[in-house]
């Protein structure tokens, strides 16, 4: 048997330009060492992934490093639409930074490569067929946050927040890996068709106590990447402690990630009738602990990370129909894929919209505030309070927000289609209760302002790459909310 495999340079073509951009950059840093260039050229190489990504995802799958019918990278729509979405949120994490890093609260060189080299391992999860791959590259996606989030200068809060994100997310690893570990001692594979088909072919082995561990461990590991309860408790933290784009990046791409990862290993490796159950359980308790908890904030940071949170429940709560049979038929396992896919994309638009307008209204450098500080934003800034408000109805799922009633719908959808019917009323009893806080803050940016405001002069960011990200950001949820079956479609690929 030979050992020399073909390469297909096409489908690796948005790596190469993902992981060409990092390089470019840590080299306009070296020889050029001035930050616009440094910055131009990331903003540059997202454009050109996102280019990429979209022209390769257009025409048909495309497989690469293959064993016979195993192959360790798989390009298709669905990759693709995860590729396009983190570079252009890295793209627009990039914009939000510019005034940070020009206030030098962070080096623009090292704050650029370490973005570039997370977008890469986002380019990779979307089309990663085997285990190692997928681990590799979610790693890859989450090791420069790490730096990131501790990367602003002089600030005790952003370091804590670092070492706490550090530590929980090497736990999470460990778990990952350690699960994978035994998955491939129990069916001696790697690639993640192989493993479901094994275990769908030979269902003793679920029987082993040593297959049990292992899926569980995978799991849960991944759980802790996409912050559902009880793996959560890093998420609010970190946010408050990181920069506001850093923030976002985490809210967004980092999330996105995540959840691509969770997605994988539950469609095409591990056993529904299995992992169904727990899913469900912590998507109920995902959706639940973030809206309550996210009653009492009053950080508005902390509000949108719990917000997060409970987002992150929607998200997987099409998943949890794979608990009964009736969600288990081809078509229903279908619908559940893509309804999670899509509101995964519906959200990080949304999320993204959201913290450009935080960083819009609040002084440069500074960090999310309170509530209390967005207090009469609307009176004095119109336009910047509008937009955020219309992220929060649009999470909240309410009209005008379409893209996140069509979210809530297509979610609902799936989850009465495939049988779950006690579920999609634990997804409205919650979007009920996240009302409470969405439009908490949303009246509180056209209140009067407080007698003794916190910061009454304070001025607020001027940077056109800010008001562009939210401009562009805000007309993105707009199109897709008109327009949310061509999101489902491509989810669906």
């Amino acid at each position: 048997m030979s050992v020399v495999q073909s390469v297909d340079n096409v489908a690796l073509l948005p790596t190469y330009l993902a992981a060409g951009t990092a390089v470019l950059v840590l080299l306009a840093d070296l020889l050029v060492a001035r930050a616009r260039v440094t910055l131009a050229t990331a903003a540059a190489g997202a454009v050109a992934t996102a280019l990429g990504a979209a022209l390769v995802g257009g025409g048909d799958e495309r497989r690469t490093f293959c064993v016979g019918p195993d192959c360790s990278y798989v390009f298709g729509g669905r990759a693709a639409l995860v590729a396009v979405v983190v570079a252009l949120l890295t793209l627009g994490v990039l914009a939000l930074s510019g005034p940070l890093l020009r206030a030098g609260q962070s080096p623009a060189g090292e704050y650029a490569f370490l973005l570039a080299c997370s977008m890469t391992g986002g380019v990779v999860l979307g089309a990663a067929g085997d285990l190692i791959t997928l681990i590799v590259a979610l790693e890859t996606l989450t090791l420069p946050l790490y730096v990131l989030v501790g990367l602003r200068r002089g600030s005790l809060a952003s370091a804590e927040a670092a070492v706490t994100f550090f530590v929980v997310s090497v736990v999470a690893t460990t778990l990952t890996l350690l699960g994978a570990a035994l998955l491939y001692a129990a069916t001696g594979g790697l690639h993640l068709g192989r493993i479901g088909a094994l275990l769908a072919d030979r269902p003793d082995l679920l029987d082993l106590p040593l297959t049990t561990a292992a899926v569980a461990l995978v799991v849960l590991g991944l759980a802790f990447k996409v912050a559902a309860v009880p793996f959560h408790a890093w998420a609010p933290a970190t946010y408050d402690g990181a920069p506001l784009p850093v923030a976002a990046y985490l809210s967004t791409a980092s999330k996105l990630g995540g959840v691509v990862a969770l997605l994988a290993v539950v469609r095409h490796a591990l056993p529904a009738d299995v992992t169904g159950p727990v899913l469900a359980l912590l998507a109920v308790l995902t959706m639940t602990v973030g809206n309550l908890v996210a009653l009492r904030q009053r950080r508005t940071v902390r509000l949108l990370a719990w917000s997060s949170v409970a987002q992150a429940g929607y998200i997987l709560a099409p998943l949890g129909a794979l608990a009964l049979a009736a969600g288990r038929t081809t078509d229903a396992r279908d619908a559940a894929y893509a309804a999670a896919v899509a509101y995964a994309v519906f959200f990080v638009v949304l999320e993204l919209a959201a913290f450009a307008a935080v960083v819009a209204l609040r002084p440069a450098g500074a960090d999310g505030g309170t509530v209390a500080d967005l207090r009469g934003a609307g009176r004095r800034h119109p336009w910047r309070a509008a937009a955020l408000g219309l992220a929060l109805i649009g999470l909240a799922g309410l009209p005008p927000g379409l893209a996140g009633l069509f979210a809530k719908v297509t979610v609902v959808r799936s989850l009465l289609d495939g049988g779950a019917g006690w579920l999609a009323v634990v997804v409205a009893v919650n979007a009920v209760i996240g009302l409470a806080y969405y439009l908490r803050l949303t009246a509180a940016l056209w209140a009067a302002p407080a007698a003794s405001p916190a910061s009454p002069t304070a001025p607020v960011v001027r940077a056109r790459t800010v008001g562009a990200v939210l401009v562009v950001a805000t007309v993105v949820a707009v199109v897709i909310g008109f327009a949310p079956q061509l999101v489902l479609d491509v989810a669906a690929r």
